[in-house]
């Protein structure tokens, strides 16, 4: 070797920048990629499906046919919901094609049908996989479990680093019922909608202008928003004979909870969901990490029946990946200590292949972190695999080396001729 000490700068570098890319390099369950699908729904509430499919659905696949690079366009139309299907041409950028859809449908918006709501996208990406799903159960508490856990759990985990969103599904919702007596309703010349709108009047904060007091100003409103159940029974909703008539004299008013459309139950039990989305690009690993962490820090401030358990963890499955690999490389460097010494019997030819093995995983992940690829299931299973064809071809290239030496070549001349 005419330079050895340039060549040892050169794979001394490697490992330097291997062990920065390791570092830096985000750790996730799959590689990214972003589906080239676009779904548009909307709700047109009371409607049939032959209704939705002619004033709703048709409007927009004809707003939406024009829309760049679109390679399928399907809809389904049902009661009450329209939902279309944009499938796009494969290298397309996804989000510009969302903004062109958007774009097209905020010209059509004023031309929806009254009570069709404003259409809403989706898009599909492995960041729409949640990293961390959570179970909160309740005894006492389940009444207001909704509220709870909106306040004190899902505020404290969006502001952890990297959490993208935390939404929850299946927590009942508490919810006031009046329930009106139709003969009484009937007495004073009431209706329920009347009543509803009634309702709706008083409960609500309205702004009363604002007062000079020298060189400050001060914003005013009156607070009628109900802060009790029982304030409701104290609304008047009629006159009748110069009688007032209050809400208590024509209706009943519970504290209970919402109609649900959906249930959620853990170990038999009727519980909550949490969901944990990541930020693109964020590392899995730990950001699972830092919300396990927040959640032990949250769990102590919550009521005692409420518990919190772990239901699906994404970092798991890439942890137990990440240990195989490193099981791999230990057992295949144990290995290959072993053969080699025993085959040709130089610690310094033994050293040359047990060396080659970390240099071209180091090497790889300086790949990994120059192209803004992430250290994935499958990148890794790609790893592992290499481990194999590394070490394969340095015993070919070192035994080669060796008969040349043998044949009473230089070291040079073997190394040239033997790789050549």
């Amino acid at each position: 070797m005419s330079k050895p000490v340039t060549t040892a700068l050169i794979f001394l570098a490697f490992a330097i920048f291997g062990i920065y890319s390791l570092t830096k390099t985000s750790v996730a369950l799959f590689p990214d990629f972003d589906a080239n699908v676009v779904l548009v729904m909307s709700s047109y509430p009371g409607a049939s499906a032959s209704d939705v499919e002619n004033n709703l659905t048709k409007l927009l696949e004809n707003t939406l046919n024009s829309v760049a690079n679109l390679k399928n366009l399907t809809s389904r139309s049902r009661e009450n919901v329209s939902i279309v299907m944009l499938e796009f041409k494969y290298g397309t950028d996804i989000d510009e094609a969302s903004n062109d859809i958007r774009d097209k449908l905020d010209l059509v918006n004023s031309s929806l049908p009254d009570g069709a709501s404003v259409p809403v996208l989706f898009k599909f990406g492995m960041d729409d996989m949640p990293v961390l799903i959570l179970s909160a159960t309740a005894d006492k508490s389940m009444a207001g479990l909704d509220r709870i856990l909106d306040d004190r759990v899902v505020t404290p985990l969006g502001r952890v680093t990297g959490v993208g969103t935390v939404s929850v599904a299946g927590a009942p919702a508490r919810e006031i019922h009046v329930y009106c007596d139709p003969n009484k309703l009937a007495a004073y010349g009431l209706s329920v909608a009347g009543i509803s709108q009634i309702i709706a009047a008083e409960n609500r904060n309205v702004p009363s202008g604002s007062i000079d007091i020298g060189s400050e100003s001060f914003s005013l409103r009156v607070e009628k928003e109900f802060k009790d159940p029982s304030e409701l029974l104290d609304v008047v909703v009629s006159y009748r004979n110069g009688q007032v008539v209050y809400l208590k004299d024509v209706a009943r008013v519970e504290d209970g909870l919402e109609e649900k459309s959906q249930e959620s139950y853990t170990n038999g039990r009727q519980s909550a969901m949490i969901a944990i989305q990541k930020q693109s690009g964020a590392n899995t690993v730990n950001v699972v990490k830092a919300a396990k962490q927040r959640i032990k820090e949250i769990a102590p401030t919550l009521p005692s029946d409420i518990q919190i358990t772990e239901v699906v963890d994404n970092s798991s499955e890439i942890m137990n990946t990440i240990n195989s690999l490193k099981e791999t490389i230990i057992i295949t460097l144990l290995v290959v200590m072993l053969v080699v010494f025993i085959f040709l019997g130089r610690w310094r030819a033994t050293f040359i292949i047990v060396l080659s093995i970390p240099i071209a995983l180091l090497g790889s992940l300086v790949y990994l972190f120059a192209s803004g690829n992430t250290l994935n299931i499958i990148s890794m299973s790609a790893l592992s695999i290499a481990i194999g064809m590394v070490v394969d071809d340095a015993i070919v290239v070192l035994e080669n080396i060796s008969t040349h030496l043998e044949r009473g070549e230089k070291p040079k001349e073997a190394a040239v001729h033997a790789t050549s």
